[in-house]
């Protein structure tokens, strides 16, 4: 490292020790359960997007070993060279009927997902109107697109108005929003961002990835939730890495979709593609989803009285409408330190600062899960009470 690079790193890297911002990630040394170990000490965890509990479950473990053994650990290719196996593809014909849509295409993230998707659609002269809270997934794909960004007010639906009324293009015209947003736990209200997209001629992309798996009949996502899964022109994407508890993206929707991206999405055509034992897992998780709906249910019962019970100890959950629950602490090193008196008392809940949110924003990031017990959620509420205390946050 050059002496003026390292001088540089050296003064980024103070300044957010300084400003409190300076992140250490947490080590996990057990599998990723609804309690696990952080720093040698058995802990509830409330840090993960094991939605459904499935990432150490069996059966996918025994699907993964299923898939390992027929077909190798790599896959050797890029999927558009000698890297699409029929494990693939039967795969994803699973996943587009799960989903309701003509087709699916798996691609190697979420984040990747977001920018094959919209690198591939969008052109020059395109218009693109983007939720001002959309994953930096959104974000960092719309930068290498050349279409015209406008960004709307958090769902804002009169200002979403406001910039489709005032913006006009011989190009295509898109809205994209996140279907769940990822730390605040709202849902985007699709009901009136479809037809308002049909008013201006638009088309409504939506990344779903933390409603894939928890919103809708049988988690079939914030698309099926409201109604518009056979909706042509709503382009749905999400990750397979949260709900479903393995690794990858997809977009779901026309077939024609699925042709364009094989041959235009960067991401797909330039990344070897999954290997066997993820697919296998993923294909376990499809089926758990399927046939054990009382997975979601629980989930829904876990994070209903978890919410109510912050509420009564005088939280703010701002307004969160999912699994996911922020509880607001303001100032970076407030949320840390709140982390850290959780991990204390046996919580792992990981305290989110700036950049990830807005300065004067900081939260810890809740998630319950379908695996969590009404006991443990009980040991995490009296932890909060008495961390909320402490720091003058509650009463």
């Amino acid at each position: 490292m050059s002496q003026s690079l390292r001088e540089r790193v050296t003064r980024e890297l103070d300044r957010l020790k300084q400003e409190g911002l300076y992140i250490t990630p947490p080590v996990l040394e057990a599998p990723q359960e609804a309690v696990t170990r952080v720093a040698g000490r058995e802990v509830i965890n409330l840090a993960s997007n094991n939605y459904l509990g499935l990432a150490n479950h069996p059966h996918l473990k025994k699907r993964a070993r299923e898939y390992l053994e027929r077909w190798g650990v790599g896959s050797g290719a890029v999927r558009t060279i000698a890297g699409t196996f029929t494990y693939h593809e039967e795969f994803e014909k699973r996943l587009a009927a799960f989903k309701g849509t003509a087709s699916a295409l798996v691609l190697q993230s979420g984040f990747t997902a977001n920018q094959g998707v919209l690198g591939a659609l969008l052109q020059p002269g395109d218009l693109v109107f983007s939720d001002e809270l959309n994953h930096a997934s959104i974000i960092d794909g719309l930068r290498l697109t050349k279409a015209t960004r406008h960004v709307f007010r958090h769902g804002d639906v009169a200002h979403l108005e406001e910039l489709l009324a005032a913006n006009d293009t011989d190009g295509l015209k898109m809205i994209v929003t996140d279907g769940v947003f990822s730390m605040d736990g709202d849902v985007a209200p699709l009901d009136r961002i479809v037809p308002l997209a049909e008013k201006y001629g638009a088309l409504v992309y939506v990344d779903d990835a933390h409603g894939s798996g928890v919103l809708g009949e049988l988690g079939r996502g914030t698309v099926h939730h409201f109604g518009f899964h056979e909706n042509p022109n709503v382009i749905q994407v999400a990750t397979l890495s949260k709900a479903w508890a393995s690794i990858g993206g997809y977009a779901a929707g026309a077939s024609e979709l699925r042709e364009l991206l094989i041959n235009r999405a960067r991401p797909f055509l330039f990344s070897t593609s999954h290997p066997p034992a993820v697919v296998g897992a993923l294909m376990g998780a499809l089926e758990l989803i399927q046939r054990e709906p009382e997975r979601i249910e629980r989930l829904w019962e876990n994070t209903r009285y978890f919410k109510r019970e912050l509420a009564g100890l005088g939280f703010d959950t701002m307004g969160s409408q999912t699994p996911i629950t922020p509880v607001l602490f303001g100032e970076a090193p407030a949320a840390f330190e709140a982390s850290r008196m959780l991990l204390e008392r046996g919580v792992f809940a990981v305290g989110i600062g700036f950049p990830t949110v807005p300065r004067g924003k900081a939260r810890i990031r809740n998630i319950v899960t379908a695996s969590h017990t009404r006991d443990q959620l009980d040991r995490v509420l009296e932890a909060y009470a008495e961390v909320g205390r402490k720091l003058g946050v509650t009463g």
